[in-house]
């Protein structure tokens, strides 16, 4: 097999999985939806779908190659394929409950937690035993400390401050303020530092397929700025079935996917800006965990819920994209994007 023809495959497979399987899994999503079942599952499932695509490539492909990470790849994708069990036993069997804390919970709910534990866990322990060759020969080495720490610092700040304006333009300036000075919001944000070696698979699984293989490809074929820019488009079609049925309710789910798409593309050229800069996937990972973790303390709700049935209206929109493209989407113009074409990293 030429090189060229080994990469058609790894992509015709990489499409199958993380658009395929997703809008498949959309369809339930949807179905889930009108019963209704619970629908946290989802969304933490769907997270796994890029990167499984992008190792069940390499696994076919590469699989004779002794630097491959064969047995990370396998509990990558042993977690994966269980969260899509659990989505179809939730819609299955959708009045499964425990009692926790003297409280109905949906059963479900719990398993994806124990699946993101335990396939984090296990991961870890493929990582670590694959050794230094491994992980550096398929993206999953840590690489350049201080320019990996300085830019995790940096989306830190700046995610800060987005929320802070935010607030600012809806008229409420001091509840930042209000949010920081609480030690509650520390203790959180501390906490997450060890819950994030708990539970990065799922960030992982969105950031290596995204990032690691399909950014390099697309400023390969588009250019540095525009690639990403369309990788953030890419990224924010790939919520739709969420945005409709999980995110918002159906009747606001077009505001939603809008929404969406200018969050991704914004991010999306954050996390190519840190990625590019450290040629380290893991920062973009971390990010990813900080972005979706840290909105409970900006909100100052740190139930899960707050993700589900959002209100948004079209009136949101503009100072979405300001905000966004101010803390996040000028990055596009700095010197890591100079050039016509990509390479991969």
């Amino acid at each position: 097999m030429t090189e060229t023809a080994k990469s058609k495959k790894q992509f015709l497979i990489f499409l199958l999985i993380a658009y395929g399987v997703t809008y498949v899994m959309g369809i339930l999503t949807w179905y889930g939806s009108t019963i209704p079942v619970e629908m946290s599952v989802f969304p933490t499932a769907q997270m796994f779908f890029p990167a499984a695509g992008v190792m069940l490539a390499y696994l076919v492909t590469e699989g004779k190659d002794s630097l491959l990470p064969r047995w990370f790849y396998l509990c990558f994708l042993l977690a994966a394929s269980a969260s899509i069990a659990l989505c179809v036993l939730s819609v299955a069997m959708p009045e499964q409950t425990l009692t926790m804390a003297e409280q109905q919970v949906s059963l479900w709910s719990v398993l994806i937690q124990y699946v993101v534990i335990g396939g984090s866990i296990l991961c870890w322990i493929a990582l670590l035993v694959s050794g230094r060759k491994k992980r550096a020969a398929y993206g999953l080495g840590w690489k350049r400390w201080k320019s990996s720490l300085l830019c995790i610092l940096v989306f830190f700040l700046l995610y800060l401050g987005r929320a802070a304006a935010a607030y600012a333009l809806q008229g409420d300036p001091g509840v930042m303020a209000e949010i920081l000075r609480d030690p509650g919001t520390w203790i959180y944000i501390l906490f997450q530092v060890v819950n994030f070696f708990l539970a990065f698979a799922p960030f992982l699984g969105e950031e290596y397929g995204w990032r690691y293989y399909l950014q390099p490809l697309l400023q390969k074929r588009f250019g540095m700025r525009t690639g990403v820019l369309i990788l953030g488009a890419a990224w924010g079609v790939w919520h739709v079935f969420l945005d409709f049925f999980y995110y918002a309710t159906p009747d606001c789910g077009l505001v939603m996917l809008a929404s969406q798409m200018v969050t991704c593309i914004t991010l999306g050229i954050f996390f190519a800006w840190a990625y590019l800069k450290t040629d380290n996937i893991w920062v973009p990972v971390i990010m990813h965990f900080m972005n979706n973790n840290l909105a409970l303390a900006i909100v100052n709700d740190y139930s899960a819920d707050v993700f589900e049935n959002q209100q948004v209206t079209w009136s949101m929109i503009p100072s979405s994209l300001l905000i966004n493209g101010i803390f996040f989407g000028l990055f596009l113009l700095s010197k890591e994007f100079h050039g016509s074409r990509g390479k991969k990293l």
